[in-house]
């Protein structure tokens, strides 16, 4: 038996060995490894951010009292009621909430801090922002793809292929195509959310019974945001991936905004990500995977001061 292996052999065997790191790195770079970026520069940044930011923190302050139970909150600049529905073999939370400004409406990283890998809990965030309601966001920080602009200034331009939603300045909500739309191009907007698919356009349903996320199951938990009128939004989480609760289709999802009236709806992050936090109670069921629990992602969006 020869003592060495024959020449062809080894340098097989070393290649086997750096594929295998270079496999483990990319893993560990994708899922694991925290980086910090900075955000844009100065003339990138939404014009409009300095002005909206002075002008909000000014014309709204939270109410000195409020009126709060287990599923409401109102204390006249915020209001928030909640509601909890069996629908399609599912639990379904859904918010109805009006607010008196568009400061109101936030969102925020994990750890104060944009980058890759970067993550906390849902409800770790709302804590630290001092949230009244806030849900999970586009998970961002899981691509390295899609708009990025939170609270006025631009951190990622490079687009996605599929819809983003854009909140303007006054608090508005619309979908653009990334791939059609540079986000150079979005003057007005406040906040750019890339995940989707849009749910509803205009008042109507704009997914159908084959829509769905990218490697998904049909049904799935879901976290959903849209907008009725002025100020007035309804966000809807469900449970999902359990023996008491299914999970939703994206048509499913679809048809509860619509039987609200909302004219604009679009779908988060969801799956075990899927997480709705109120006056620092966790509301839903999240299912991290592991079973239950929250899963740390990289944003939130809420409602607040």
């Amino acid at each position: 038996m020869k003592r060495f292996l024959s020449k062809p052999y080894r340098w097989a065997g070393l290649f086997s060995v750096l594929l295998t790191a270079a496999f483990t790195f990319v893993l560990m770079d994708t899922f694991v490894i925290e980086k910090s970026y900075s955000g844009a520069s100065a003339s990138q940044a939404n014009p409009t951010a300095a002005a909206v930011s002075a002008s909000s923190s000014s014309s709204t302050e939270q109410g000195s009292s409020a009126a709060v139970t287990d599923s409401s909150y109102d204390d006249g600049n915020i209001k928030i009621t909640i509601e909890t529905e069996r629908y399609c073999g599912s639990t379904v939370y859904i918010a109805d909430i009006q607010v008196a400004d568009p400061s109101c409406l936030k969102t925020a990283f994990a750890n104060g801090t944009y980058g890759r890998n970067i993550k906390q809990t849902t409800s770790d965030m709302a804590e630290a922002n001092d949230a009244i309601f806030a849900i999970n966001g586009d998970y961002y920080g899981f691509r390295n793809y899609g708009y990025v602009l939170r609270n006025g200034v631009a951190y990622r331009d490079t687009a996605g292929s599929g819809d983003a939603l854009v909140i303007d300045e006054n608090g508005d909500f619309s979908i653009i195509s990334e791939s059609g739309t540079s986000l150079a191009a979005l003057d007005s907007a406040w906040q750019v959310l890339s995940f989707g698919p849009a749910l509803i356009e205009d008042g109507e349903i704009v997914v159908d019974s084959s829509s769905e996320v990218s490697q998904s199951m049909t049904s799935n938990p879901r976290t959903a945001i849209g907008q009725v009128s002025e100020l007035h939004y309804i966000v809807v989480v469900s449970d999902g991936r359990t023996s008491e609760s299914e999970g939703l289709s994206l048509l499913e999802l679809a048809q509860v905004f619509e039987d609200r009236g909302c004219t604009v709806a679009y779908n988060l992050d969801g799956g075990g990500s899927s997480t709705m936090y109120f006056n620092g109670q966790i509301i839903n069921n999240p299912t991290d995977g592991s079973g239950t629990g929250e899963r740390k992602v990289s944003d939130i969006v809420y409602f607040g001061y």
